[in-house]
């Protein structure tokens, strides 16, 4: 049977005989569903007019995103180290140029998800590379859409995947949203991947937090205090967010310092 993919936020389902009534993770406030609607299509549709662009965002990472733009129009982040690669957030497409590319490089290792808006083809990614196992928070369990024994659930403020990698669970966004702590990133000063729990905005000496970024609805004052307080001991020069060309590239921890102060100021 057909394993039915969200046109709104990219998510596959399960298989299923005929298309779902309704996306979960849209029908969410955090999401929307279209004026026009629910749509759907399969993993295989989407492969037959769109491929993946490959961009190297800086040594040892690759950004991987879907052109053209479909769904939400995330890029993922192949993070690749001599102890294993990890795949950080996913998108929707899995065409063979990339699977060869990544292959190249080492294949990946793990898979870890900062939100639910960003699922879209993990399963696919997964079973492409071995069945590796994917990583999400535990507190974000009742948002998966297709369950796969690949799916490992973590609990805690914290989880080490590899010598230089570990996931963050900030809450904010979501509750079970988390960034990945990147030591050996900005040559060896640190890197910071954020997903949407802490977004790079246009004025590139900030960035933003938001419980729905569509919807325009902010995050309480606490959700801020708990984010700024769990990335406190970590060291990061360089923050990726969700897309292409979405970074800060110097004096990154300084940059969400300021954006606490002022997002502060501006809900009180």
């Amino acid at each position: 049977m057909p394993k039915f993919m969200c046109k709104t936020c990219g998510v596959q389902q399960a298989e299923t005989s005929a298309p779902p009534t309704n996306c979960p993770i849209c029908d969410d406030e955090r999401q929307y569903v279209p004026e026009s609607g629910q749509a759907w299509t399969t993993f295989e549709a989407l492969a037959s007019d769109h491929r993946n662009e490959l961009r190297e965002e800086e040594p040892n990472l690759l950004g991987i995103g879907v052109e053209p733009k479909f769904a939400i129009g995330q890029r993922a982040l192949l993070v690749q180290s001599s102890a294993g690669n990890v795949l950080w957030d996913c998108v929707s497409l899995l065409d063979a140029p990339t699977i060869a590319r990544v292959k190249a490089l080492g294949g990946i290792s793990a898979i870890a998800l900062s939100h639910p808006h960003y699922y879209s083809a993990i399963v696919e990614w997964s079973e492409a590379f071995g069945n590796v196992p994917i990583y999400i928070h535990a507190q974000d369990r009742q948002w998966v859409q297709r369950p796969s024994k690949a799916i490992e659930f973590w609990e805690g403020d914290t989880l080490k995947l590899l010598p230089e990698m570990t996931l963050i669970n900030c809450g904010g966004h979501f509750a079970g949203s988390a960034v990945l702590h990147w030591s050996a990133g900005a040559q060896g000063q640190g890197a910071l991947l954020t997903g949407d729990t802490i977004y790079v905005v246009a004025d590139r000496r900030f960035v933003t937090f938001m419980y729905s970024y569509p919807n325009l609805i902010p995050l309480r004052a606490a959700s801020i205090q708990r984010i700024a307080t769990l990335l406190e001991p970590y060291a990061f020069e360089r923050i990726y967010s969700a897309w292409f060309g979405s970074a800060i590239k110097e004096q990154a921890k300084a940059a969400v310092a300021r954006s606490v102060t002022r997002y502060l100021n501006a809900i009180r």
